[in-house]
């Protein structure tokens, strides 16, 4: 769909602190403009849109959504959210960069999904890394047999949290907890790793404020491969995943947010080889990606149903944990 600036033009839905680390990435990223912003009141709108050099602020989400030069819409609202203002957005024709999790779970993601699809608006969910370069080269390299048959995948993320229950990552209403907010990330990475879905889920966690704010879980593929991840509110900040394969290891420091994106091979009686990849941002990419999935007519990558199936796997390892025992996905 070709804009009269050859841009897709955004609109912002609520003026969340997570837009400070996705605003100077909309100032790179080739093919977007970003022109309007919204919150609930009239003047936090106008103070976001002068701090950021927006053009135009509007008093109400659904003022945005009307605005006929708005194209398509991130939304950083609080999880339980998600869903209510990704089908608004539809029914008004925006395309739809949501922030992850893309809802609280799998069976209201598959709605919103169909949703869109039936109102033929593209739909992403906010998951950065996939759209690094240095993600596609890995993904290359395993597919490539660089470390044999992949079979057995290890993550975390884990940052220190002040474990104030006014937090919304700490809320219940509000879909609140580790799990949702980081674990997703190993979480996907495990699936995409593997290649495979996870049919097995056993979880352990630690609650407080009654929402998990640490677990660990196991999983396990249809063929026995297994895979680890932890998450959690209460470590020191660790972001890593972990590939092994019959013929070698490939380990991915700072997976998720990357700093110096570099990754480490380890074969045996090869020593460890550093594979160093340039420092780029992945953010732009990811609005470059969405942007071009619209302006050309391309299908979202990844698609919105990878969210879903994600999505299941959260609901399985909440559920386990939950219940002490092991699950089916």
């Amino acid at each position: 769909m070709p804009t009269p600036s050859g841009k897709l033009r955004w609109g912002i839905l609520g003026v969340a602190h997570i837009n400070n680390r996705l605003l100077p990435s909309f100032r790179k990223a080739a093919n977007a403009d970003l022109r309007a912003i919204a919150s609930r009141s009239p003047e936090r709108a106008r103070a976001a849109a002068t701090a950021a050099g927006i053009p135009v602020a509007h008093g109400s989400y659904d003022a945005l959504l009307a605005d006929p030069d708005i194209d398509a819409v991130y939304i950083p609202l609080p999880n339980t959210l998600h869903a209510e203002w990704t089908r608004r957005a539809a029914e008004h024709g925006k395309h739809v960069l949501c922030e992850k999790p893309l809802c609280p779970t799998a069976a209201e993601a598959q709605q919103v999904v169909d949703f869109c699809h039936a109102r033929g608006v593209k739909l992403m969910d906010g998951f950065m890394w996939p759209h690094h370069p240095r993600t596609t080269q890995i993904r290359k390299f395993l597919d490539g047999g660089g470390v044999g048959e992949v079979r057995r995948v290890a993550g975390s993320f884990t940052f220190p949290l002040p474990l104030d229950p006014r937090n919304i990552r700490l809320q219940a209403e509000l879909a609140g907890g580790s799990l949702l907010d980081v674990g997703c990330y190993p979480v996907f990475g495990i699936r995409w790793a593997f290649g495979a879905e996870p049919v097995r889920a056993f979880a352990t966690a630690r609650t407080l404020h009654g929402v998990d704010v640490e677990m660990n879980g196991i999983l396990w593929t249809e063929d026995g491969r297994t895979a680890t991840f932890d998450c959690g509110f209460t470590l020191p900040l660790r972001q890593w995943l972990e590939i092994t394969g019959s013929e070698g290891v490939v380990r991915i420091p700072e997976m998720w947010v990357p700093r110096q994106p570099s990754f480490f091979v380890e074969r045996e009686g090869r020593g460890v080889e550093e594979v160093r990849v340039a420092e780029d941002d992945q953010i732009q990419h990811m609005l470059e990606d969405f942007g071009r999935a619209v302006l050309d007519g391309r299908p979202v990558s990844p698609p919105p149903e990878e969210a879903v199936r994600t999505l299941r796997v959260l609901d399985a390892l909440a559920r386990s944990a939950r219940e002490g025992r092991e699950v089916a996905v």
